[in-house]
């Protein structure tokens, strides 16, 4: 009886059905979080709505379930997967007993429902699975990008902060505004306030409000602003795009690994790794020979065609 019940789970939680139908309910509690910042729709139908999302609530409940029924004797091993352990939380907190200043808490476990899609689309698995894995990497990037803000931070300041105290008063605003330079939002109208000065260029914010001390820097602060543009956005933050496609390449290849292991019953070995390329090499050769005959035809038709 008890095989009997955790086949049951087991298909149910691994059918499509299932899982187009968790997904379509993850978008309803996505579209349900976003009615709900609108206070005309809440007072319209505020009851339809809490009807719709307890509804949404014990879906996930029984999802829970059916994937902890499947691993029949061991629903402990349903932990193992940490979006388990993710979608567990979310459902949990909405049981708590949050009230007063309290109730933002229970509104972003619910939001967070939203991110139960990342679980139901392998596509966006994959994405996520590679970021994660791009962690890491992107840390060194990170601190390679601090020291190059914390480097021109410090000499803009020292260059700049008497003409623009706006933008270079100390190192906390200067770094604020090299991170707006190296977005390139709007970049070039603080370059041009350093270059020909305060005065004549006040920025469009402050006017020439805290324009007390002008001083133009025609080279420098072109040279400045240009390098920091080219290192900054070109170089570094393409590390970034760099690192995450090396992530993704390396979950999209552990991807293909599981997808083995699930087809062998196993984790692949080397002689699983053997079988397949001398299957690939038996396949190449059927081909070849099918190409030679082919060629072998078509001499055979010219040289009658010939005569």
């Amino acid at each position: 009886m008890q095989f009997t019940m955790t086949a049951f789970f087991r298909k149910t939680a691994e059918s499509n059905w299932f899982q187009n139908t968790i997904t379509m309910v993850i978008i309803i509690a996505g579209i349900l979080v976003g009615i709900e910042t609108y206070p005309a729709a809440v007072a319209a139908y505020g009851h339809p709505l809490h009807i719709l999302d307890q509804m949404v609530l014990w879906i996930f409940v029984l999802e829970v379930l059916v994937k902890m029924g499947a691993e029949g004797s061991k629903p402990w091993r349903y932990f193992l997967d940490p979006w388990n352990i993710f979608d567990f939380i979310i459902v949990v907190a909405a049981f708590m007993p949050f009230g007063g200043s309290s109730v933002a808490v229970l509104r972003l476990a619910r939001l967070l429902r939203v991110l139960k899609l990342v679980r139901a689309l392998p596509k966006l698995q994959i994405l996520v699975g590679a970021l994660l894995k791009s962690i890491p990497s992107m840390g060194y990037v990170s601190i390679l990008l601090l020291l190059l803000f914390y480097v021109y931070a410090v000499a803009g300041v020292l260059f700049f902060g008497q003409n623009d105290p706006y933008h270079f008063a100390d190192l906390q605003t200067a770094m604020l505004s090299l991170f707006r330079v190296v977005t390139l939002e709007d970049w070039t109208d603080v370059m041009y306030t350093q270059m020909f000065g305060c005065e004549r260029y006040p920025f469009p914010d402050i006017g020439t409000v805290q324009c007390t001390n002008p001083h133009p820097s025609p080279l420098g602060g072109a040279f400045y602003f240009v390098s920091f543009v080219l290192i900054g956005t070109m170089v570094i933050l393409n590390l970034f795009i760099g690192v995450i496609m090396n992530g993704m390449e390396e979950a999209r290849a552990e991807g293909e690994e599981m997808i083995r292991a699930d087809a062998l019953g196993h984790a692949p070995t080397v002689q699983d790794d053997i079988t397949m390329i001398n299957a690939d090499v038996s396949d190449i050769e059927a081909r070849l020979h099918e190409v030679q005959n082919l060629l072998k035809d078509l001499q055979t038709k010219t040289k009658r065609m010939q005569s």
